[in-house]
């Protein structure tokens, strides 16, 4: 049997043939329809080979080693932060966490600490063994005053970076001064090669500031958020790799040049409902950095926009240490290289970040561009694009716009960090008003359950996002049965859901006797003919798959507001 498996051969397979097959099991659609294609204005193809990669990126080797010779190590550190507001519990929980497996000290300046002198002690004692990541400091924190607390012969081995409105004594030659901090338009929006192209362009506006670029790149790192978009993600930072080393290039430097990335989990797509699924975000982002080649990385606690409690801290500590444990992947040096996909994708968004880049250095560099208010307007676009894929269930906010748990509410929570731009957002506020006052709402089912079921499900579902809880009605045999029905129970607000190849029948009848002053939506979505006769008859509106969910839940919430106003008068 084993010398007959030897024997067998199989026909070469090229592109060519494979994208045959792919046509014909298309069934007459374009094979266009197998590309995705990102905000980037990049097509993800469904298959990348050699013979494709061969053609299209001939400089594979060559990108490769751009990338792996940025990377000075292959390990990163893991750089969770504390959440406490007073100094004495700020040290306590960071000397937990350092025994815990966290690897450096990292505040956040945006949450003022009310610190006292023997906290402050400590921590100059702490930062003395492990690094410090201190971003958003203004020159009156009085965190600051630990760096005076360290002996001037000591301060030459402090590492880490203090970014800031700040000046720090005298010696401290290892620490970071300056950051190309992306973490702001991201959450406004921002695609990936946006981040890159304002990340080359405040590094080159900061740049000018000193008298070298060795000594500029020896204070300087760049500071990115990471999303769920894995791939994309991984291929973010790869692509930053090889900008780098054409960015220094340009300045005269023929060796390698490195900057440190420091990396954070999204929180664009974090969500106060059903948190625990910031969880899996949280997973599947630091995972994504690690792979791209972060250098240090902070991953946020999954209930850390809500209010962050000791278990979350230890879960968002424990992603990365079981990284570490389970995959090993420290130990190796570009683990995504040599991916047909993500090589191709690495090089697609260098090209257009360069690109970008140069567009804003024609347009007087990173500030010019900023007061020309073109930055905010790309990134309100970009914010817009991507609620709107969310809102027409192109993309998937789990637990939020879809499969959300009623259960979940929003009262009484006061987030540990307040973050514009979530995309959630508009979807917490329909909770909370839901959460206040709702419509009875009952789902007018016709025949049999098989037959009404997906409809029913796919509404229950629909109004579920905004908080909206639904009943089913009985199987109407009829519409003689459903408006005896109608008329026997009260409810607010329905919606008939019938089997596509019977719903003109059961309309035809349902609409020669409409119930008087009934709010009736229909599940589907039909002709525009068809659609408006049936309004005239009664029918107010229509739920239906790829509508927008938001403009639609805010339809109902408006006229549900109306309804209330009416009865208080």
């Amino acid at each position: 049997m084993m010398t007959e498996m030897k024997k067998t051969k199989f026909k070469e397979v090229n592109d060519a043939i494979w994208k045959e097959a792919a046509i014909k099991s298309l069934r007459g659609l374009p094979f266009e329809r197998l590309f995705t294609k990102t905000l980037e204005g990049i097509d993800i193809r469904p298959l990348y080979t050699k013979e494709q990669v061969t053609k299209d990126l001939p400089d594979q080797d060559a990108l490769l080693q751009t990338i792996r010779a940025g990377m000075k190590t292959s390990d990163w550190t893991i750089a969770q932060q504390s959440y406490a507001t007073d100094g004495e519990t700020f040290v306590s929980e960071v000397k937990e966490a350092l025994e815990k497996g966290n690897e450096a000290i990292c505040y956040d300046g945006k949450r003022k600490v009310a610190w006292t002198d023997n906290a402050l002690k400590q921590l100059a004692e702490l930062i003395e063994t492990y690094p410090i990541y201190a971003f958003h400091v203004q020159r009156d924190d009085s965190f600051l005053n630990i760096f005076s607390m360290i002996e001037e012969s000591k301060r030459k081995e402090i590492k880490g970076a203090v970014i800031g409105n700040v000046q720090l004594p005298e010696g401290y030659s290892l620490l970071r001064s300056s950051c190309a901090d992306t973490i702001d338009i991201h959450l406004k929006g921002a695609d990936v090669v946006t981040e890159l192209a304002v990340a080359l362009a405040i590094a080159a506006e900061k740049s000018e500031s000193f008298q070298s670029f060795t000594q500029f790149e020896n204070r300087f790192l760049v500071k990115f958020a990471i999303d769920t978009d894995f791939f994309l993600e991984i291929a973010k930072l790869r692509a930053f790799r090889i900008l780098w080393q054409t960015f220094a290039q340009a300045y005269g430097v023929e060796r390698v040049s490195r900057v440190p990335i420091f990396s954070e989990t999204s929180l664009r797509t974090y969500s106060q409902l059903d948190p625990y699924v910031n969880l899996l975000r949280a997973g599947n982002e630091a995972f994504s950095a690690v792979l791209g080649g972060t250098d240090i990385l902070t991953v946020h606690p999954h209930d850390v926009v809500s209010t962050v409690t000791e278990a979350g801290i230890r879960h968002a500590r424990n992603i990365q240490l079981i990284i570490k444990e389970e995959t090993f992947v420290q130990y190796v040096l570009d683990p995504a290289g040599g991916s047909y996909f993500i090589d191709t994708l690495t090089k697609q968004i260098v090209d257009k970040a360069w690109n970008f880049f140069q567009e804003i250095e024609v347009a007087g560099g990173y500030s010019a561009y900023v007061n020309s208010g073109k930055l905010d307007a790309k990134l309100e676009r970009l914010y817009e694009e991507r609620l709107k894929q969310i809102s027409k269930g192109e993309k998937s906010l789990i637990g939020t716009n879809i499969y959300a748990d009623l259960t979940d509410k929003l009262e009484d929570i006061v987030p540990t960090v307040e973050v514009e731009g979530r995309l959630a957002e508009p979807y917490e506020k329909l909770r909370a008003s839901f959460e206040k006052s709702q419509p009875k709402t009952v789902l007018l089912t016709f025949g049999k359950l098989k037959d009404f079921k997906a409809r029913a499900d796919f509404v229950t579902g629909f109004l579920a996002a905004a908080g909206i809880k639904s009943e089913w009605s009985p199987a109407f045999q009829s519409v003689a049965e459903a408006n005896e029905w109608i008329a026997e129970n009260d409810f607010d607000y329905g919606v008939i859901c019938v089997h596509p190849d019977e719903i003109d029948a059961v309309m035809e009848k349902f609409i020669e006797d409409f119930p008087a002053n009934k709010w009736i939506d229909v599940a589907g979505k039909y002709d525009e003919e068809v659609e408006a006769a049936w309004r005239k008859a009664g029918i107010s509106d229509f739920i239906y798959k790829g509508q927008d969910q938001l403009e639609k839940l805010q339809a109902i919430q408006k006229r549900w507001e109306e309804v209330a106003q009416h009865e208080e008068a």
